[in-house]
């Protein structure tokens, strides 16, 4: 069984990751190759097309492929969408995870609930997402990524 432990732990590598990707902006070769082994290391895109749903994509909202998620992640002047101006390159100093809840089972685990980034300014933005991982090789992957900003008439 998936433990709710684990699942933070991937949480926190994953947030990690986010900042690490931010911080190296400045040096786009190993920003590159750092992001495709954040994507390699927490996706299944090896495995499977993965539901992937990024918070500011308004033309092309879906990406089922690493190529698609590299692009929304640090952009690029060969990004895949030409929308993307890099989320992770924001740069982020912080992501905090407040869950929600979990559904955890034998091989899956599901995550919802609001995250929020922390700016160079201090500044905090609140997403909603939800994530889906999977256990593969003893290694939970996201396979289901969800995030969007709170509703706002």
């Amino acid at each position: 069984m998936i433990s709710q432990e684990q699942v933070i732990e991937a949480q926190n590598e994953w947030g990690s990751g986010v900042v690490k990707i931010g911080s190296l902006k400045d040096n786009r070769s190993e920003c590159e190759i750092f992001t495709n082994a954040f994507l390699d290391n927490l996706y299944s895109f090896e495995i499977n097309p993965v539901l992937f749903k990024p918070t500011k994509c308004k033309v092309e909202q879906f990406r089922p492929t690493k190529k698609e998620a590299l692009s929304y992640f640090i952009a690029g002047e060969n990004r895949e969408c030409k929308e993307d101006g890099g989320f992770a390159i924001n740069p982020w100093t912080k992501v905090r995870f407040d869950n929600s809840n979990f559904i955890l089972e034998e091989n899956r685990a599901i995550a919802m609930g609001n995250y929020f980034f922390t700016d160079l300014s201090g500044g905090e933005a609140k997403v909603e997402y939800t994530f889906g991982y999977k256990l593969i090789h003893g290694q939970l992957k996201i396979d289901l990524h969800h995030s969007s900003f709170p509703y706002n008439p």
